[in-house]
């Protein structure tokens, strides 16, 4: 309602009543103007009520929204069911243009807005995570993997001859295939050990610049966030390579927007060096569901080129989820739950520490990796670790990984020896896990507690199947 339905209202209600209903709405619209106006996340977040406010008024500017609107086309933002039309907030013509990510869309004022301030609120937060540089971001809605191939089919008009990509590597399947899907030959850089810590072998990635050709490379891919005990890429020293040769550097920030040191260390590398684009998950670091990611870049200019990539119009459902999450976070939240992670890590390792000292086994020392912490599991055979996982995934522990040293992977024509261990050799069998943002010192002791009775099963002669004495114990219990 208006001022003018306000004054209509007086004349059915005592006026004292109406203006102070109408004082309450006049504050609800200074903090949406103040969105609006200075596109950045609030302070203090809104509430429920609020933001669900704004975006009833956003989805009125959609014109499938319109009283009178008549669509005759193929594309009209029909939804049959009422359940999809109130889960989208009946924003149903999506954001972008078929040529252009980021364009708006003629059809969707209201879902426009909402990718735009997405967009502007996710700067935001990558500033205030560390990035305090960074020039431009967008919602891409696909995965982290998808996006890096965007991001490498971006690069190809400018690098026409380029048939590689250098990749230091890392276990993880998605973003190998990104390279795969773009056409492209990974050139796997491995890594070098420096006590338990796997770490960059920044002289081999040179070597291999020197031995291709640096105009027969598209890119040099790094990694900040990944499992112990990988450390993070020294992606300052492969900044300073890249801009030494001309190679474009696209850095994998999966999960590493939660992580400061992450954060410092690709900051650090555009500072010193060539860093083209940086991409991160949307649900790993902002806690929203699966299938958005966050392409960002110091250089407004290949961020354009990315954008244009996308081929069709894009869902706005990534983007939604986003605005919805950081209005309701807020600075003051979103700074509180960067700090509790740092705690929460540091009390994940503190406790895997006591549970090392119990079973005459080892925290491997990985320093450099501020997210992943892994366990030994050198008292164990080989069948009894993929046993233990198994265990630990039906008493409800998710996330933790078994890592063996026979295991073996072939993606492609390449064969990964040691897979999941980021090394062909791997000295040990060990559990990985991770202290990401949103986990909590009860959830950590409700993992201690199902590892310490899952593995003590193990270590007796009697071993009962994984499939028994499933431990319901709930977290905060």
């Amino acid at each position: 309602m208006d001022g003018q339905s306000y004054e209509l209202c007086m004349k059915i209600l005592p006026k004292t009543y109406v203006q102070q209903a109408d004082d309450a709405k006049s504050a609800s619209r200074k903090s949406i103007n103040l969105l609006l106006e200075q596109k950045r996340m609030p302070e203090v977040g809104f509430s429920d009520v609020l933001i669900r406010c704004l975006l009833n008024d956003l989805a009125n500017m959609d014109s499938n929204n319109f009283p009178a609107n008549c669509g005759a086309g193929e594309r009209e933002g029909r939804i049959f069911s009422g359940l999809v039309a109130d889960r989208h907030f009946r924003m149903s013509h999506g954001v972008g243009r078929s040529g252009e990510l980021t364009a708006v869309q003629p059809k969707a004022a209201g879902s426009s807005i909402i990718a735009k301030l997405a967009d502007s609120l996710a700067l935001h937060a990558l500033k205030i995570a560390g990035a305090i540089h960074v020039a431009t971001c967008f919602v891409v809605p696909s995965c982290t993997g998808m996006t890096l191939c965007l991001t490498f089919l971006a690069l190809r008009k400018a690098r026409p001859s380029a048939r590689y990509i250098i990749w230091p590597r890392v276990d993880q399947k998605s973003c190998f295939k990104s390279m795969l899907t773009a056409g492209y030959i990974p050139v796997v850089i491995e890594n070098i050990m420096v006590e338990d810590e796997l770490c960059t072998h920044v002289s081999e990635i040179a070597c291999q610049i020197e031995k291709l050709g640096a105009e027969n490379i598209l890119c040099v891919h790094s990694t900040t966030s990944c499992f112990a005990p990988r450390a993070p890429d020294n992606l300052p020293a492969i900044a300073r390579l890249c801009k030494s040769f001309g190679i474009p550097h696209v850095v994998n920030n999966a999960y590493g927007t939660q992580s400061s040191k992450c954060m410092h260390l690709v900051e650090e590398a555009a500072r010193v060096g060539r860093v083209d684009a940086f991409v991160q998950s949307l649900d790993k670091n902002y806690m929203v569901p699966v299938g958005g990611c966050l392409f960002a870049s110091y250089d407004p200019e290949f961020a354009q080129a990315v954008s244009c990539m996308y081929p069709g119009r894009a869902s706005a459902a990534p983007s939604l989820d986003l605005l919805v999450t950081l209005l309701s976070m807020g600075v003051t939240r979103y700074k509180q739950l960067l700090k509790e992670r740092k705690e929460t890590f540091n009390y994940l390792n503190y406790q895997l520490e006591v549970l090392a000292a119990q079973f005459q086994e080892r925290v491997l020392r990985t320093p450099s990796n501020h997210i992943s912490l892994a366990l030994t599991l050198s008292t164990l055979d080989e069948d009894k670790c993929t046993m233990l996982g198994s265990m630990l995934f039906l008493r409800g522990v998710s996330g933790a990984r078994v890592v063996p040293r026979a295991a073996k992977q072939v993606l492609e024509d390449h064969a990964f020896l040691g897979f999941g261990s980021h090394t062909n050799t791997p000295s040990v069998p060990y559990l990985t896990v991770a202290a990401a943002i949103g986990m909590t010192n009860d959830e950590v002791n409700v993992f201690v507690s199902r590892f310490e009775k899952a593995f003590a099963k193990l270590r007796t002669p009697s071993t009962a199947p994984a499939d028994q004495d499933v431990d319901t114990t709930a977290v905060g219990d």
